[in-house]
C-alpha cells in the first residue's frame, strides 16, 4: 500500500471520528411575546443532559460543546408561563424563544413549584463565570425558596439542606456566623474561606481567618458552599468555600424598594431596605440594615448597622466594571459563660455585666468582567478591608468567679489593614472531539494588621480605652504588628473524555510569609500581688514557606438526570501568630506550634428520579495531619528565677495534637410529596426532606498523653435536619427538627461533669434536638412572616468558649418568635 493511500484512509478515518464527535453551540434570545422586550435571567434547563444554563439581563444565552442530536429544554422565568420544546441539532444555531407573560398572578406556592419542577436539587453547575465546580460537592442555598427566620440569620433554617453542619447558637440575632463541619471548628467559620460576591470578607486569610462580618439574610439571593475540594481555588483552607451571592439590581426597574420590619422576643427589631434598579447601561442594588435586642440573658444587649452599595457599568456587552462598599458597626454586651452547675441551675444566670465588644467593618471591591471573545472570559477583582475589633472584659479561669468591679479588665485590640487582587482567566477549546475548558489565575494578597493586649478600665460601660497607667502591673500585655503576604498561583482544567465522563485536575501555587514585630511584658507577682520580676521582652519572628497543592475531580453523568462524582484535593492550613501571642488566663498556647496539613476526598452521587426526588449521597475522608486542638494537662509557667515549675491547676494546652482521620456519609434527600400523591392540585405544596450526617473520627497518633484512638473534637456521630415544606396558594410553612448527638470539646475527650461548679471550659456537649416553625403569607406587595424557634423550648447549649464571649458554656436560645413585614413597591 502506498503512502498515500494510508493518507488517505487515515484522514478519512479521523473525518468520522470528528464528525461523529463534533460540537456545536446552541445560542438564542428570550423575549416576551406580548411587549417583544427581552426577559432577562430566564433559565434554560436541557432536559436531556441535565445541564442548566441562564440568559443574562439582555434575554441572550449560550450553550456551548453539544453533539449532534435531539434535545429537550425546559425555558423558565417568573412572570411568564413554563415553555418546553424539543430541537435537533446538527450545526451551530441560534434560536428565538418567546415566552408568554402569565395570565393571571400566580401564588407564591405555585410560582415555587413550577420552579421545583423544572428543576433539579441546585448544585453548581460545571462552570459559572470564571470558575470550575466539576466533579466538586457543592451546595447552593437557594434564598427565595426558605421559609424561616432570615431577619435574625437563623442558621439553623438558613442551612438546612447542607449536610454536616456544625452551628454554634449564639442568640444575637446572626450578627457573627459560626459554622463547621467534618471535625472543624466552627468559632467564626474560620475554617472555611468566606466571601461575599467572590471577594475576601474575613479579618485576614492568613493571619486571622476569622469573619466578624456576616451579610444579612435577607440581601441575599444564594449561598454557594463548596467542600474542600475548593481549596485550588480559593485557597489552601480544609473546610471549602462559602460564597454570600447578593441580589441582583432589578434589570427592569429604574427604582424597586424592598422594606422588612421585624419584631421578635427580647425585644428584637430588625429594619431591611433595600433599593435597586437599572437606568440604560447603569444599575445599583443598596441597603441599610439595623439590628437590636437584649438577649435572653442579662447583660447582652446588641445593636448593629450594617449598609451595602454596588454600582455597576456596562460599557458594552463584552465589558462590565463593578464597585462595591459594606460597612457594618456593632456593639455587643457579653454575658458571659456558665459553669455546668449554674447551667442546669438556671441557663438565663449571668455574672459578667462588664464585658462588651465592638466591630467596625469596611470592605472595598472593584471587579471587572470582560469577554474576551465567546470562549474566552476574563475576570479581575481587586478588593481591601479597613476594620477593627475591640473586646473588653472580665474572664478568669474561675467561670464562676463573680466580676469584680474594682478590677481591671482584660482588653484586646485589633485593627485590620489588608489588600487583595485576584484574576482568572477561563477559556473554553476542543480536545478529543469534545469541549475542555481550563481556568488560570493568580492572587496576590497583603495584610498590615496591628493587635494589642492590656488592661481596660475597671468601669462597667463600653469603655475601650487602655488603663495601663492606672494598672502598670496587669501581666496581660503585649503590642504586636503581623505583616502577611500571600502570592498564590492556580489552574483547573475539565478534560471531557467522552460525552458523559469528565476529569478535571489542578494544582494550587503558595508563597506564604507571615511576621509577627513587637512586644510583651513578663510580670511575675507573688500571692499577695507584689511585683517580683518585670520586664518587656521582643519577640520578632519570620516565617516563610512556599508549596504546591494537588487536586483532581471526576464527573460521570449515569443518565439525564443523575451524575456521580468523585475528588481528591490537598490541604493546609497556616497557623497564626495571633494565635500564638495573646496570652488567655483559660489555655496556653504551645510557642512551636506549626502549620495543618491533609487532604478531602468525596464519593457521591446526586441527581432526581423523575419529578418526585432530588438527593445528593456522598462518603468522604478527611486526613489531618498535625491538627491543632486542645488537651488537658498540668499547667508549667516559669517562675521569677526564669525555671519552668508546675502551678497546681489543670489548664487546656493548645498545640499541634497528632494526626486524625474523619470520615463519614452526607446524604440529603427532597421528596416532593405533591408530585408523589397530589397532583392535580395545582395550589398545593407539600415536600419532605431528611438531611443526615453519619461521622467518625480517631486520632491515629499523638505525642501528648490520653489522645491516641480518642475521636476528634467538634464531630456529633449523628448530625440530623428533617422537616415538611407546606403551602396553599399564597400562604407557606416549614417545620423543621434538628437533632445532633454529643460531642467532644477537646481531643482528650473529656466527659460532661453536670456537677463542675467552677470552670465549665471542659467536657462534651451533650446531645440536644430543637423544632423550629416558620409560615407567610403574600398578598399583592405585602407578605406577611412569622415564626416559632425552639419550639419545644428545650435547654441546650452548642458550645464551651475559651475565649470571648466567655469563657464557660454559652447557653442557647430558649423558644423564641418573630414576625415580619415586607413591603415591595
Amino acid at each position: 500500500m502506498t503512502a498515500s493511500k494510508v493518507c488517505s484512509i487515515l484522514f478519512f478515518l479521523l473525518t468520522l471520528h470528528f464528525a461523529a464527535f463534533a460540537q456545536f453551540d446552541l445560542t438564542g434570545t428570550i423575549t416576551s411575546s406580548e411587549s417583544g422586550n427581552a426577559v432577562p435571567n430566564a433559565e434554560i434547563f436541557n432536559r436531556t443532559t441535565g445541564q442548566l444554563s441562564k440568559a443574562d439581563e439582555k434575554g441572550y444565552f449560550r450553550i456551548p460543546s453539544l453533539a449532534a442530536g435531539t434535545y429537550d429544554l425546559a425555558i423558565f422565568s417568573y412572570d411568564h408561563e413554563v415553555k418546553e420544546l424539543q430541537l435537533e441539532l446538527t450545526t451551530n444555531r441560534n434560536i428565538e424563544i418567546e415566552l408568554s407573560p402569565l395570565a393571571e398572578s400566580l401564588s407564591e406556592v405555585v410560582l415555587i413549584q413550577r420552579r421545583k419542577e423544572v428543576f433539579a436539587l441546585r448544585n453548581l453547575r460545571k462552570v459559572e463565570g470564571t470558575a470550575i465546580y466539576a466533579g466538586k460537592k457543592s451546595e447552593v442555598v437557594l434564598m427565595e425558596e426558605i421559609t424561616g427566620n432570615l431577619a435574625a440569620n437563623n442558621a439553623r433554617q438558613i442551612y438546612n439542606q447542607v449536610v454536616g453542619l456544625n452551628i454554634y447558637d449564639n442568640g444575637d440575632a446572626g450578627l457573627q456566623l459560626n459554622i463547621g463541619g467534618r471535625g472543624l471548628d466552627p468559632n467564626r467559620t474560620q475554617n472555611f474561606n468566606t466571601r461575599q460576591n467572590g471577594y475576601d470578607i474575613s479579618a485576614d486569610v492568613l493571619g486571622y481567618p476569622e469573619s466578624y462580618y456576616t451579610p444579612p439574610a435577607e440581601a441575599l439571593s444564594e449561598i454557594q458552599v463548596i467542600r474542600g475540594a475548593a481549596s485550588l481555588q480559593y485557597g489552601t483552607q480544609f473546610g471549602g468555600l462559602i460564597n454570600f451571592k447578593f441580589r441582583k439590581p432589578n434589570p427592569v426597574k429604574k427604582v424597586e424598594l424592598i422594606s422588612r420590619q421585624s419584631i421578635g422576643s427580647n425585644d428584637l427589631f430588625t429594619s431591611f431596605n433595600s433599593l435597586s434598579g437599572t437606568l440604560g447601561k447603569f444599575s445599583y442594588y443598596t441597603f441599610y440594615n439595623h439590628k437590636s435586642g437584649n438577649g435572653f440573658r442579662p447583660n447582652s444587649e446588641y445593636e448593629s448597622q450594617n449598609a451595602f452599595a454596588h454600582l455597576a457599568y456596562n460599557f458594552s456587552d463584552n465589558t462590565r466594571l463593578s464597585f462595591e462598599y459594606t460597612w457594618l458597626d456593632y456593639l455587643a454586651q457579653q454575658p458571659g459563660g456558665l459553669t455546668d452547675k449554674q447551667f442546669y441551675e438556671d441557663p438565663e444566670f449571668s455574672n459578667r455585666a462588664r464585658n462588651w465588644f465592638g466591630v467596625n467593618w469596611n470592605l472595598f471591591a472593584l471587579k471587572l468582567e470582560q469577554k474576551i471573545s465567546p470562549k474566552t472570559d476574563f475576570t479581575l477583582n481587586v478588593f481591601g478591608l479597613d476594620a477593627s475589633r475591640k473586646a473588653v472584659g472580665y474572664r478568669e479561669n474561675r467561670v464562676s468567679q463573680a466580676d469584680d468591679p474594682e478590677a481591671p479588665r482584660e482588653l484586646l485590640s485589633d485593627q485590620f489593614n489588608n489588600w487583595g487582587a485576584e484574576a482568572r482567566i477561563l477559556s473554553r477549546y476542543a480536545l478529543f472531539g469534545e469541549e475542555s475548558v481550563i481556568l488560570l489565575g493568580t492572587k496576590y494578597y497583603t495584610a498590615e494588621n496591628e493587635q494589642r493586649q492590656g488592661p481596660g478600665t475597671a468601669a462597667a460601660n463600653a469603655d475601650f480605652a487602655f488603663a495601663t497607667e492606672q494598672f502598670p502591673n496587669y501581666t496581660r500585655q503585649s503590642q504586636f504588628s503581623f505583616p502577611n503576604q500571600n502570592l498564590a498561583f492556580f489552574g483547573e482544567n475539565i478534560f471531557n473524555l467522552t460525552e458523559k465522563f469528565s476529569i478535571t485536575p489542578g494544582f494550587r501555587f503558595e508563597y506564604i510569609n507571615t511576621q509577627a514585630e513587637g512586644t510583651y511584658k513578663y510580670i511575675f507577682l507573688d500571692r499577695a500581688g507584689n511585683v517580683l520580676k518585670s520586664e518587656t521582652l521582643p519577640d520578632n519572628r519570620d516565617f516563610e514557606r512556599n508549596f504546591v497543592l494537588l487536586g483532581i475531580g471526576s464527573s460521570y453523568e449515569l443518565s439525564s438526570t443523575f451524575e456521580m462524582y468523585a475528588n481528591f484535593s490537598q490541604n493546609y492550613r497556616s497557623v497564626t501568630f495571633n494565635d500564638i501571642r495573646v496570652v488567655n488566663p483559660v489555655f496556653q498556647v504551645d510557642p512551636n506550634i506549626s502549620d495543618e496539613e491533609g487532604f478531602t476526598t468525596d464519593l457521591g452521587i446526586r441527581g432526581r428520579w423523575k419529578n418526585y426526588v432530588s438527593l445528593d449521597v456522598s462518603a468522604f475522608a478527611l486526613q489531618y495531619n498535625d491538627r491543632i486542638g486542645e488537651v488537658l494537662k498540668a499547667e508549667v509557667r516559669e517562675n521569677a528565677s526564669g525555671e519552668m515549675e508546675p502551678t497546681g491547676r489543670i489548664i487546656r494546652f493548645r498545640g499541634n495534637i497528632g494526626d486524625a482521620f474523619i470520615y463519614g456519609l452526607e446524604t440529603f434527600a427532597d421528596w416532593n410529596l405533591k408530585n408523589t400523591f397530589l397532583r392535580g392540585h395545582e395550589h398545593l405544596i407539600a415536600g419532605f426532606f431528611v438531611n443526615a450526617a453519619f461521622t467518625e473520627s480517631e486520632y491515629l497518633s499523638s505525642q501528648q498523653n490520653n489522645v491516641e484512638g480518642n475521636q476528634v473534637e467538634f464531630i456529633p456521630a449523628v448530625n440530623l435536619k428533617t422537616g415538611l415544606n407546606f403551602g396553599y396558594k399564597n400562604f407557606l410553612g416549614s417545620l423543621q427538627y434538628t437533632y445532633l448527638s454529643k460531642q467532644y470539646t477537646d481531643a482528650t475527650n473529656a466527659p460532661q461533669d453536670k456537677r463542675d461548679s467552677q470552670r465549665g471550659i471542659e467536657g462534651a456537649i451533650p446531645a440536644y434536638d430543637i423544632l423550629d416553625l416558620s409560615l407567610s403569607y403574600s398578598l399583592g406587595r405585602f407578605k406577611l412572616e412569622a415564626g416559632i424557634n425552639n419550639l419545644l423550648d428545650n435547654s441546650y447549649f452548642t458550645r464551651r468558649a475559651t475565649g470571648y464571649p466567655g469563657p464557660g458554656i454559652i447557653p442557647a436560645q430558649p423558644l423564641t418568635w418573630y414576625t415580619t413585614l415586607q413591603l415591595r413597591l
